[in-house]
């Protein structure tokens, strides 16, 4: 995976962003879109990083904590349900990494994007499938993106204790549209994810 990123690095770049998403699919809840910059020196990679969702929740939280403090840069950017409502959830996305990117402008040489594409934009950014099993920097960003959606789940979790969020983190689990069905929606469901079921 640091190969992958390496790369880039022969055609003359000196830094390399990766951005990924979680959250695209739940119910519940934001999206959330991170953008990480990290070194590509042998002494400085974080060793076990792939794609978030290859991984234990305990192994992310490690693998968080350890990539925020190698990273050169990183942001996280959370768009919530209301937007995703109104713009679409592929909207929401770009929009948060729209957003990444232009909070990280200056830091980087070109970003890697897993599966998204972007237009317009002035700075290189290429979309890469399968980008977070492929590329060091996509894999840190996923992880940076769940982990950080994940803690936010855990804490709604405590405000809208009778759907158990802690446990599906938003997603359309039998438990989750059970839970639907018997409390009706909270502030944070996503309306347009939820018309099939009236």
């Amino acid at each position: 995976m640091v190969n992958f990123d390496r790369e880039y690095m022969g055609l003359g770049v000196r830094h390399v962003a990766g951005i990924d998403e979680a959250g695209r699919g739940p119910l519940a809840g934001p999206v959330s879109v991170a953008i990480v910059v990290m070194p590509l020196e042998e002494d400085k990679i974080v060793q076990g990083v792939n794609d978030s969702k290859k991984l234990t929740e305990k192994k992310r939280e490690a693998l968080y904590d350890e990539i925020i403090s190698k990273a050169i840069a990183y942001h996280v950017e959370l768009i919530d349900e209301k937007v995703i409502d109104a713009i679409n959830i592929l909207n929401a996305t770009k929009l948060g990494m729209v957003n990444c990117i232009e909070a990280l402008k200056g830091k980087f040489d070109i970003a890697l994007i897993d599966a998204v594409k972007l237009d317009n934009m002035d700075v290189p950014t290429e979309s890469i499938v399968k980008g977070d099993a492929k590329s060091y920097n996509i894999a840190c960003a996923s992880i940076l993106a769940k982990v950080t959606r994940d803690r936010l789940m855990m804490e709604m979790d405590k405000k809208y204790p009778q759907y158990n969020f802690a446990k599906h983190k938003g997603y359309g689990t039998k438990e989750h549209y059970e839970a639907i069905n018997k409390f009706g929606k909270c502030d944070i469901h996503r309306e347009t994810f939820l018309k099939k079921m009236h």
